[in-house]
C-alpha cells in the first residue's frame, strides 16, 4: 500500500511518462494482461489510456488492470490512469520516504 507522500512522488515522475498501452473495445484481455505485467516488471511505472470506443471507464480498466497484475493504481485523471508494481529483485525507482 502506497503512503500520500509516495503517492505524490510517483505522481510526478508519472507526469512525464507517455502512454504506452491503450484499452479499446477489445476490453481487458488476456494479452494486454501480459504486456502490462512484463511492462511493469521492466519499469515499475507505467501509465495508460482508455480510448472512447472501450466500454470501459478509466477507473474501471485501472481497477481490473491493476487486480489482475498486483500492481496499484497510482493516479486516474481523464482517460489516464497510472500504475505502479515494485520490483522487489532490481527496482528502477526509489519510492522510501
Amino acid at each position: 500500500m502506497l503512503t500520500s507522500k509516495q503517492r505524490a512522488l510517483l505522481k510526478g515522475i508519472a507526469s512525464s511518462y507517455e502512454t504506452i498501452f491503450q484499452v479499446g473495445k477489445g476490453g481487458v484481455s488476456e494479452n494486454l494482461i501480459q504486456q502490462v505485467s512484463d511492462a511493469l516488471r521492466k519499469r515499475e511505472l507505467i501509465k495508460l489510456r482508455v480510448l472512447d470506443n472501450s466500454e470501459y471507464s478509466a477507473r474501471e480498466a485501472a481497477d481490473e488492470i491493476a487486480s489482475k497484475t498486483d500492481s496499484e493504481v497510482v493516479q486516474v485523471i481523464g482517460s489516464k490512469f497510472v500504475l505502479f508494481k515494485r520490483n522487489p529483485k532490481d527496482p528502477v525507482i526509489d519510492i522510501k520516504l
